[in-house]
């Protein structure tokens, strides 16, 4: 469906727009924030204590055994090696950026357990444990054949988009100076196939995604500028606003979907319908997620991923009739479902609305506020399950 001509214009949008979204939407307009209120209700988060957060379950799969720092990785020819398909390495990318901006989290939480990056790793973890990351084409047996486990396929899109949401922001980083000054020269190795699909270094990806490593670059530039020293303490302190910083991280994490989603569309071809449309839902909802400036630290992530799908959709399965998924699980496919296609429908003016509506602090909260009486009303799944 084509947008509206004067569809960009605010006066179009709630004058035009929102009455016939009203009527379309009915009763399911719940369904449409349901992803929201679960992320942000803090009613429904369960609560991790320091016990909990010193289990192994509550960190991506593998996450002890990947590597922690620069100098983890291998050296060949003066330059340190990481290959990004191979998940411990891509995971231990995913590390790095954690430890080294755990310093500027720690007025929040212990055990780093409040930075706002764990959602990537966590992300990367839950499609290597749902077996998203290996080959869905089955040309090859990278990522489930013998003593292949490790193994990322180039030919998976989740694999393929989660790349700019790895490898990116740690070249974006290395840009800003974040890791200081390194010893070694950084090579990214590319993958067997495909290699034209992807940018390597810093300077490959400024030329190729200038959009995107300005986006990841200012989120690491605006880290360092809140570094201050202590006039009594010879140490440093840190005044990160956190709000600001969502801001920049939400708004280099929708450059890097947007860009790298409609590069490997391709990829879906691989994959059953029902998975490469949950695919596609999925990275729709990343925009609205991000408008709300969701905080994805280890506690809210861990449990917003619990409702995600935990195994690749087959064709057979259609939500909310999955049997070997949970109430919630199905309830969340659903959402994503009809958030994409009501959006889709509206030429892409929910999505503005949102924006409009998420714009600030004021906005956001009487949102939250919102979603908040939504999800503890008893009516809401009653009559969603009707």
């Amino acid at each position: 469906m084509k947008a509206h001509p004067y569809s960009g214009s605010p006066r179009y949008v709630y004058k035009m727009v929102l009455p016939d979204m009203r009527v379309f939407l009915g009763q399911h307009s719940l369904l449409l924030v349901l992803l929201t209120a679960i992320a942000l209700s803090p009613a429904t988060v369960v609560a991790l204590t320091q016990e909990d957060v010193c289990k192994k379950d509550v960190y991506p799969p593998l996450w002890h055994q990947a590597p922690g720092s620069i100098e983890d990785f291998p050296i060949h020819g003066n330059k340190i090696v990481i290959s990004a398909w191979n998940y411990l390495e891509r995971l231990g990318v995913y590390k790095i950026l954690l430890n080294y901006s755990a310093k500027y989290f720690t007025t929040s939480g212990s055990n780093n357990i409040r930075n706002i990056l764990w959602g990537l790793p966590l992300q990367l973890g839950w499609q290597y444990r749902t077996g998203r990351l290996a080959d869905p084409s089955n040309v090859t047996t990278c990522g489930h054949g013998a003593g292949q486990h490790l193994c990322i396929s180039v030919r998976s899109w989740w694999a393929s988009v989660n790349y700019y949401l790895g490898i990116i922001p740690f070249l974006g980083a290395m840009e800003a100076g974040f890791f200081g000054q390194l010893q070694h020269e950084i090579k990214i190795l590319p993958p067997e196939e495909l290699r034209a699909d992807f940018c390597y270094s810093t300077a490959d990806c400024r030329s190729h995604i200038p959009k995107v490593m300005d986006a990841w670059k200012a989120y690491f530039e605006y880290l360092l500028s809140t570094e201050q020293k202590s006039e009594r303490l010879t140490a440093s302190f840190f005044s990160i606003e956190k709000n600001e910083a969502l801001h920049y991280l939400w708004k280099a994490h929708v450059a890097s979907i947007a860009y790298a989603v409609p590069k490997f569309r391709n990829r879906l071809k691989y994959m059953s319908g029902p998975e490469a449309s949950f695919g596609e839902n999925w990275a729709d909802a990343v925009d609205f997620i991000a408008a709300t400036h969701f905080s994805a630290d280890l506690q809210k992530t861990n449990y917003f991923q619990a409702l995600l799908p935990p195994r690749m959709l087959s064709e057979h399965d259609q939500a909310p009739f999955i049997s070997d998924f949970s109430p919630e699980q199905n309830k969340v496919l659903l959402s994503l479902c009809v958030l994409h296609k009501t959006n889709e429908l509206t030429g892409g003016a929910l999505l503005l609305l949102w924006r409009t509506v998420m714009s600030t602090e004021a906005g956001r909260a009487v949102i939250r506020s919102l979603i908040q009486n939504l999800i503890t009303d008893p009516g809401v799944c009653s009559s969603k399950n009707k």
